[in-house]
């Protein structure tokens, strides 16, 4: 499969062209347009959120559309809701744990289901929901703002706000927990934060959708 991307990073686009029998699965609601041969069909995400349900995921879809070239070759070009950059994870037979808000798309023998660790693994706060995506292919993750890789040696520890992380390598041992004592989680700002451990690789978007709904009630009449 060939793709591109365009306008990064911060309104980045993926422009990926399909060959007959290539299939690739992206998010509802992030298709641009589609040209050539391509063919759409909806299925739902994996089985354990079909079970969870759309009220309990606080009316996250969670359906998403299968693209595939049928008889001639095609294009489709997709990008997320919110502006900033788009990466590319690599799957060789791996595992990553991902925000709902992160993922978008994904091409290969791939499975994208819950990462299940009780509700407070589950529910990573404000309704973050945390999918389970593993396989051999590839996954499209979209940030607001920038992205940034961060490559942990073994053992070597990371706190990160719970919004900013949006990918973490399922080699990576972390917990969500309240940021500091008491004071510091009702009024230091930062809420729930992710300790995680290496070896693996975690993503972190520059801005999160929370600081940024913060300053806009500033300027709202009350």
């Amino acid at each position: 499969m060939e793709w591109e991307k365009a306008f990064d990073p911060a309104y980045t686009v993926i422009k990926a062209k399909l060959k007959p029998g290539e299939t690739m699965v992206i998010e509802s609601g992030a298709m641009i347009l589609t040209k050539g041969g391509v063919k759409v069909k909806t299925k739902a995400k994996g089985g354990i959120l079909k079970s969870l349900g759309r009220s309990l995921l606080g009316g996250e879809s969670f359906f998403m559309n299968e693209y595939y070239a049928e008889g001639e070759e095609g294009e489709v070009w997709f990008c997320p809701s919110l502006p900033g950059d788009i990466k590319y994870i690599k799957l060789e037979n791996s595992e990553f744990h991902v925000q709902d808000t992160g993922y978008l798309a994904h091409h290969g023998d791939v499975e994208v289901g819950v990462k299940f660790k009780g509700f407070k693994g589950l529910f990573g706060g404000g309704n973050v929901v945390w999918l389970k995506i593993a396989g051999t292919g590839g996954v499209w993750i979209a940030g607001y703002g920038g992205i940034d890789e961060i490559n942990l040696e073994p053992r070597e520890k990371i706190i990160i706000d719970n919004f900013h992380a949006i990918a973490i390598e399922s080699t990576v041992k972390w917990n969500i927990k309240k940021f500091g004592g008491l004071k510091t989680f009702m009024f230091g700002g930062e809420g729930l934060v992710i300790e995680a451990e290496g070896p693996g690789r975690i993503y972190v978007q520059t801005r999160t959708l929370p600081s940024f709904i913060e300053i806009l009630k500033r300027y709202l009449p009350k």
